[in-house]
């Protein structure tokens, strides 16, 4: 056997062998954690018990519904309402998007609408979680956009 060879083999037999280190563990997949923004949906229903008015009257008063929702819409704490059509129960009205602290406070506003305080409307309140970020609402002002001015 040439020396080479033999120094070789002294070499690698005199060489302990390094202990067997286990393959790294794969990362476990990171769990995507969901946060939630947090709306109240105003459902408009029809009383059930809801007063007859004469045409004009009823108009006079669908021309302050409809203020109530602007004035809503201006203040930034409702950012979307409108009517229902083609739905099953033609008792449901529409709906409003309120973007406040509490339901109580989405409640009170909801129930300022002339409609409901002359009985032709009532409201239902629901928290309603969306996915943070998934809702944007570009015609609404900012939820601490400064109050316009009064006219």
């Amino acid at each position: 056997m040439p020396l080479t060879t033999t120094l070789l083999l002294l070499a690698l037999s005199a060489t302990p062998a390094a202990p067997s280190t286990p393959a790294p563990k794969p990362a476990a997949p990171a769990v995507k954690k969901f946060e939630f923004d947090k709306h109240y949906l105003v459902l408009l229903k029809r009383a059930p018990n809801a007063p007859k008015m004469e045409p004009a009257a009823l108009e006079k008063l669908q021309a302050e519904h409809i203020a109530h929702l602007n004035r809503m819409g201006e203040s930034g704490k409702m950012v979307l309402a409108g009517p229902f059509d083609e739905q099953d129960d033609v008792g449901m009205r529409g709906a409003c998007i309120y973007r406040t602290d509490t339901k109580q406070e989405a409640r009170q506003l909801a129930e300022q609408d002339p409609m409901v305080k002359a009985g032709r409307l009532q409201v239902e309140v629901l928290a309603w979680y969306t996915e943070k970020g998934y809702l944007a609402f570009p015609k609404a002002p900012p939820a601490d956009a400064p109050k316009p001015a009064r006219k």
